[in-house]
């Protein structure tokens, strides 16, 4: 069937969007005494977005960026006490609990036994490491690769680099923008397992000639039918 099969980690495997969701709730809590001029998370989202070029993604362009739509919002007037306690929040998210989600293990377990497993992964080097390795689920895979963004040249990059061809990949994911769109525009394989909280900067709608060649899939329960069923699509 396929070569190799890869799975995204954060919101697919384990819990992370909800960290930043509550660290968006606690920065508006903290700024609701400036009384801030405009929307604070449209304000977040668009300095958060435009820092991704700096910092790339995760919590240090989360909460640098915190920082900086602060000192915006609050003309200034933020003191060096709240900039700390968003310091503070940074060291929080960064060593928070790995939660995974219901059947993560059995499932990788299960296609670890049968097929060339790849993690995939987006962010800080050293964070998403940490993650990985306090998951317990290392051991499963073959190949871990941490890359700063997931784009069509990264995962052919990738692809090239471990010798398998697109037609025989198929990568696993909740993310439309990072996680299948690159991937099947490559000519591979992909399972969309979405995900109830999503940050707005990677919803996408994918273009029509595109759609066949992924599946969606409810829960991580259902990725070994929807494997079968995406390798007789294929023909493999």
């Amino acid at each position: 069937m396929f070569d190799l099969i890869a799975f995204d980690a954060d919101d697919t495997l384990w819990h992370n969007e909800s960290l930043y969701k509550m660290g968006r709730a606690r920065y508006v809590e903290l700024l609701a005494k400036y009384k801030p001029q405009g929307s604070i998370d449209e304000q977040l989202d668009e300095v958060q977005i435009r820092n991704l070029r700096y910092y790339g993604y995760g919590v240090k362009n989360f909460v640098l960026s915190l920082i900086e739509t602060s000192i915006k919002l609050t003309g200034g007037r933020i003191t060096a006490d709240d900039i700390q306690c968003l310091i503070d929040l940074s060291k929080e998210m960064i060593a928070a609990e790995v939660r995974l989600f219901d059947g993560a293990e059995k499932v990788v377990a299960k296609l670890s036994s049968s097929f060339s497993l790849m993690l995939i992964t987006k962010g800080d080097l050293l964070h998403q490491r940490s993650k990985i390795d306090r998951s317990g689920l290392r051991k499963h895979f073959q190949h871990i690769e941490i890359v700063s963004d997931k784009t069509r040249d990264a995962y052919k990059e990738i692809l090239d680099r471990h010798n398998v061809e697109a037609s025989r990949f198929l990568m696993i994911g909740n993310s439309l923008r990072s996680d299948i769109l690159p991937v099947v525009e490559l000519g591979a394989w992909a399972v969309y397992v979405p995900y109830e909280l999503t940050w707005s900067h990677e919803e996408i709608d994918p273009a029509q000639d595109v759609r066949h060649r992924y599946v969606e899939a409810e829960h991580l329960g259902r990725i070994p039918e929807v494997i079968e069923k995406l390798a007789k699509r294929s023909g493999l």
